[in-house]
């Protein structure tokens, strides 16, 4: 990790969204060189169940050896921005740094994404980050080496970071055209650049949302940390760059990243962020070349259950093209007896499989071999034929999260999905089996989502629980 070099000791740090994760990292790695941090953030009374607010995160600012002042602020109300920029001079005497860190997102496509998620978004990433910078810019002016570091990603043209999410996409790279005008415009007097992480980021929302199965593939924020503090100790000269943390930090002389990942082990894969060039698909074969792949030797936990419905209350629908299946995993065990009264014995003898829905409660993981989507839909019967190119029950499956004990089948769910999915069958069947996260399949096109995001999210974390056998 950077070890601090007292570069900014006595600057003054304006960051906004710095309450918590990314900003707060910053503001801690600056405060350890006895800097001044403004967190300028919306949260002053605790979430339920996201931690922290500006003033746990001043008092940890002064513990690590800074001064401290939080500012309610909103960065969407022109008036609030101000007050905090005021108040900011006036406490310190003036403003080297700003860290234009608050974000918002909504990862859904077009139509299903509400007028007001549009405005949340380019309110606080475009609007916000270009309002920000109008009004602290002039004191920025009068300091002897300032910057303005926007945590933005590099503007990547490619459509696949368009075309699920155009509206994140169009406000998130408001940010990053904000980094590409003003470097030019101040140049010289203020360097202007962009910082954005290579891998994901664990932070207390991404928690809440995905649990420990997301956090194992991500970094901890002070690798952002570590980056802004070197790009913010050079001089102003050093603008206009679109820069990445982990390439940052090399240029620094740190080799070894380890250290910065929730849970290391030797050449495990780590999520992407979005934006980059790296396509996700590669990541993909990573991580099944890794071991995330389940094996027919894995036991697996039963996890559906009252508890997990009464935790999600969602209903989710899987809309699926071209379903082929392999005949290595639709092989039965043993052949079903007297006691499955749910298929009659002319069914048993038929020359095809036969998909059963049963309630989750009812599932028997010792039925089936290696494939966990059998065994996750329901249970199969009956000589298997070689050669079996589609399924009589292609199109469409439903998971039912929110009532009973939970059920999961072939058809449309009785009541109207909270969240739809559209993706090709294997790909489908990759998901269930953990061969393929729900993140990868997203940022790689795979996987289609309207709807609830947060329930979406849910799911993943829901499978990861599946397909742990430890």
């Amino acid at each position: 990790m950077l070890k601090n070099t007292g570069k900014l000791a006595g600057c003054t740090l304006f960051i906004t969204g710095g309450s918590r994760g990314i900003g707060k990292a910053i503001a801690l790695k600056a405060a350890k060189d006895g800097a001044n941090v403004v967190i300028a953030a919306k949260t002053a009374v605790a979430h339920p169940k996201l931690p922290g607010t500006i003033y746990t995160a001043a008092q940890e600012v002064e513990a690590a050896g800074g001064r401290a002042l939080a500012c309610v602020v909103d960065i969407r109300d022109e008036q609030q921005i101000g007050d905090a920029v005021e108040k900011a001079v006036h406490t310190f005497g003036g403003i080297d740094i700003l860290v234009n860190n608050a974000s918002a997102i909504s990862l859904t496509g077009t139509l299903a994404t509400p007028m007001k998620k549009v405005d949340l978004m380019l309110g606080i990433n475009l609007r916000g980050t270009y309002l920000t910078s109008k009004l602290v810019i002039p004191h920025l002016l009068k300091s002897a080496n300032p910057h303005i570091l926007n945590l933005a990603p590099p503007l990547n043209l490619n459509p696949v970071w368009f075309k699920n999410h155009t509206a994140y996409t169009m406000a998130k790279y408001g940010m990053s055209m904000c980094v590409l005008g003003m470097a030019e415009e101040f140049r010289g007097q203020i360097a202007v650049n962009a910082l954005w992480p290579r891998t994901a980021i664990q932070t207390a929302a991404m928690d809440m949302l995905g649990g420990d199965d997301i956090g194992k593939q991500c970094r901890t924020a002070e690798i952002m940390a570590d980056a802004a503090y070197a790009v913010l100790s050079k001089p102003k000269d050093y603008t206009g760059q679109f820069l990445v943390d982990e390439d940052v930090l090399k240029k620094e002389g740190i080799q070894d990243f380890n250290p910065y990942a929730v849970h290391w082990s030797p050449g495990h894969p780590l999520l992407p962020d979005f934006f980059l060039d790296e396509p996700p698909e590669s990541l993909v074969q990573k991580m099944e070349e890794h071991g995330e792949v389940d094996t027919p030797q894995r036991s697996h936990q039963r996890v559906i259950n009252e508890d997990v419905v009464k935790s999600t209350q969602g209903v989710y629908q899987f809309d699926l093209s071209d379903i082929t299946r392999d005949v290595s995993w639709i092989r039965v065990l043993r052949t079903r007896g007297p006691q499955d009264p749910e298929v009659a014995q002319d069914q048993r003898s038929s020359q095809g499989p036969i998909w059963v829905h049963l309630p989750l409660t009812h599932w028997d993981p010792k039925l089936i071999l290696p494939c966990d989507f059998p065994r996750i839909v329901g249970r199969i019967c009956g000589p298997v034929p070689q050669a079996s190119p589609s399924c009589e029950h292609a199109g469409t499956w439903f998971l039912d999260l929110k009532s009973g004990s939970g059920s999961l089948g072939p058809g449309e769910p009785a009541v109207r999905a909270d969240v739809v999915m559209n993706m090709d069958s294997s790909d489908f069947t990759k998901m269930f089996a953990g061969k393929l996260k729900p993140t990868m399949a997203f940022m790689s096109g795979k996987l289609r989502i309207k709807g609830d995001m947060t329930l979406a999210i849910k799911l993943e974390k829901l499978m990861g629980r599946m397909n742990t056998a430890k």
